[in-house]
């Protein structure tokens, strides 16, 4: 996922909520699939971080040796600079960017197909 290339913004958006629970109906319901998103993306961002930082690390016990890498300062501010989670995922939602399904709805209409 390249997190550069998103429309979200950097800082907190104010923002209808009824744009939010347009699709679903229901806010709470919005803002759990947002919620979950948030985590997903978190968890791709924490994973690409701990790969690229995993390259400087020293395995060495003291801390003499302790020095500071230019590219680990440039790669911690790149992603201190991306938009939150949060803001990712709800930019992703506004969009329909989203899949969500919900299992109970599903199994509610196909009851009342056959009713």
């Amino acid at each position: 996922m390249d997190y550069k290339k998103s429309k979200a913004p950097v800082n907190t958006v104010t923002r209808n909520i009824m744009d939010l629970c347009e699709e679903t109906g229901n806010i709470y319901e919005s803002v759990a699939i947002i919620s979950k998103r948030a985590n997903q993306i978190s968890v791709q961002i924490k994973e690409d971080l701990s790969k690229k930082l995993a390259e400087f690390a020293s395995y060495n016990d003291s801390l003499e040796e302790v020095f500071e890498n230019r590219e680990q300062i440039e790669i911690s501010r790149y992603y201190e600079k991306l938009p939150k989670p949060t803001l990712l995922a709800t930019q992703e939602f506004v969009e329909d960017k989203v899949y969500w399904r919900d299992p109970a709805r599903e199994q509610q209409e196909s009851d009342d197909i056959l009713s």
